[in-house]
């Protein structure tokens, strides 16, 4: 009987995962909820002479327009067309499409699969995940699409792609989920890979699950060519539908806000700390804000937010961008060699960006330079602390050379760079320097926690002790 009942949910298994016979079914539900987006906008036009005829939408049109832009710098106004997708996700006109799509458009006009058109006013946008919200009013109800669960989907997974390539019009491609959880170079990244044929105008469009909920939203493809070659981007519902509720309710984003400046921790950075492993975010800085008054401190090594475990720098970006302005959330912190819980409650990001952390300006120190682990040390003054541009930074050393052929040129140490802590503690004097390095060896460390400042922005770095 265990074997029967293995057997057979190893066939039920191989059903469900099986493709269906047709995605004929699946594109007449949800068909009718995917828009084509036509938007339009003055924008500098070209003199003198004929343009060459290519199809609105064509790859060669870009190409012709930059050859003439070369040829013809002198411009004159003219009205630009663009074209994209996107889809309902209410019967009252809202609808979801990358921000890029609408991006400077004056007329934003959206074409439903039944023929007729609407035009499109917009409710908000969010340029860090691409995403705009858009609404239209008709005179009946429209058909809508929900959204899945992306965090559901695994890799190999069947999905279907609708929208408006090369703007052919209503297009459906299909393939499967080819890689989950990429970044590509936003904050907030976390898109779906896929192999489903997508395009440019596929821009904005939903992807689909089998149940015909949408699990992504097409906004990239990774191609030398400008054309599909199977790696395509799409941005999870997981990120789409937390900012689309609050364009939806506040016509703008409002992500939580810790207050701190943080980097990945490398293996030699746990090490230094006595960490077990190499996970978490590692503090290098807490201006004033949410988290220096929750007791946040430089050095702590962020290891969960509100029990959900923190891996990288990435994740608790994320985690935080997806909690509410106000919302108090528990920090699990490790600290001198001990874990601690320290609640927070969050700023707003959107407000907060661009601000910094100042300290006063400390006492002057004679400058006497000297050598340790490789590096030409020297006390931080106030004539090198207004040549360096480091008015905010108390105390420290200033790297005045570094030896080649040490481990401190081999993490990247570079001459000016102001170290302001040794083993998590300020240090203001090459001798403060050497004791900690005399003690971190007789206690059996392989390597020692710098904090150091370049250009303003702090980061950890471990050195090696001993040859």
């Amino acid at each position: 009987m265990v074997i029967l009942a293995t057997v057979t949910t190893a066939q039920q298994a191989r059903a469900q995962s099986a493709p269906p016979a047709t995605f004929a079914d699946l594109v007449d539900q949800v068909g009718d909820s995917v828009v084509n987006i036509t938007t339009s906008a003055i924008v500098a036009g070209r003199q003198g002479g004929p343009a060459p005829m290519v199809p609105e939408g064509s790859p060669l049109e870009d190409f012709f327009n930059e050859f003439l832009d070369r040829q013809n710098p002198e411009r004159a106004p003219r009205r630009s067309q663009a074209l994209g997708s996107g889809f309902v996700i209410s019967e009252d006109g809202f609808i979801v499409t990358n921000n890029h799509v609408i991006e400077g458009a004056d007329e934003i006009v959206i074409e439903f699969r039944a023929g007729f058109e609407l035009e499109a006013e917009i409710i908000g946008t969010d340029p860090n995940t691409d995403i705009a919200l858009l609404k239209v009013e008709a005179d009946a109800p429209l058909p809508f699409v929900p959204f899945g669960d992306s965090e559901a989907m695994r890799v190999g997974d069947w999905v279907m792609a609708m929208g408006n390539p090369l703007g052919q019009g209503f297009s459906v491609s299909v393939g499967i989920v080819s890689a989950s959880g990429r970044a590509l170079s936003g904050t907030y990244d976390d898109y779906i890979q896929t192999d489903a044929a997508i395009n440019r105008g596929n821009s904005g469009g939903p992807l689909f699950n089998l149940d015909g909920e949408v699990i992504g939203v097409n906004t990239a493809i990774l191609s030398p060519t400008g054309g599909s070659i199977g790696i395509g981007f799409a941005m999870s519902s997981a990120v789409v539908t937390n900012v689309v509720d609050q364009l939806r309710e506040f016509g703008e984003t409002r992500r939580g806000w810790l207050g701190v400046r943080i980097q990945d921790v490398s293996a030699d950075i746990a090490e230094g700390l006595g960490l077990a492993e190499a996970r978490g975010a590692l503090v290098t800085d807490v201006p004033d804000g949410p988290a220096a008054e929750g007791g946040v401190e430089v050095g702590d090594v962020i290891l969960s937010l509100d029990g959900e475990d923190i891996a990288d720098t990435r994740e608790l970006v994320r985690v935080v961008g997806d909690s509410a302005e106000g919302q108090t959330v528990r920090l699990l912190v490790f600290r001198d060699g001990d874990t601690r819980t320290l609640r927070v409650t969050l700023g707003r990001r959107e407000t907060a960006e661009g601000i910094g952390a100042t300290t006063p300006d400390g006492a002057p120190v004679a400058p006497v330079s000297s050598e340790v682990l490789g590096m030409e040390l020297v006390p931080l003054t106030d004539e090198l602390r207004d040549s360096l541009g480091a008015q905010g930074i108390a105390g420290g050393l200033v790297i005045e050379a570094v030896d080649p052929a040490s481990d401190a040129a081999a993490k990247g140490l570079q001459p000016g760079d102001v170290i302001t802590e040794v083993a998590q503690q300020a240090v203001d004097s090459v001798g403060d320097f050497r004791e900690r390095v005399e003690t971190a060896t007789e206690n059996g460390q392989k390597s020692i926690l710098l904090l150091i400042r370049r250009g303003g922005n702090p980061r950890f770095v471990a050195l090696a002790l001993g040859d």
